[in-house]
């Protein structure tokens, strides 16, 4: 498993019921997107701090052992590995008119 793999799980294990309970608004949210956008954009900007939060330390793990210019790649691999969970994420907090 590699390390932004590692990352992932190890976010989606520590905070469970966050992601579970923000998962069932983002299933809700595919379904009818004027219902469900307030919910999901309340529920989903901790959801976002999470991800950084795990993503900072995924990166800075790199950087500090000589391998920087690798880390926007893993960034993105890991960025990937949760859209494969929640593909609307990059939705929230997003306005349309």
């Amino acid at each position: 498993m590699t390390k932004y793999q590692q990352a992932f799980e190890i976010m989606m294990e520590s905070k469970r019921p966050e992601f579970e309970e923000f998962k069932r608004i983002h299933d809700l949210y595919k379904s009818d997107q004027t219902k469900w956008k307030d919910e999901f954009d309340r529920l989903g900007k901790p959801i976002l701090k999470i991800i950084e939060e795990t993503e900072g330390l995924l990166c800075m793990k790199m950087e500090g052992s000589g391998r920087g210019k690798f880390s926007s790649t893993v960034a993105e691999k890991f960025r990937e590995e949760i859209r494969k969970y929640l593909p609307l994420i990059d939705l929230i907090g997003v306005k349309f008119e």
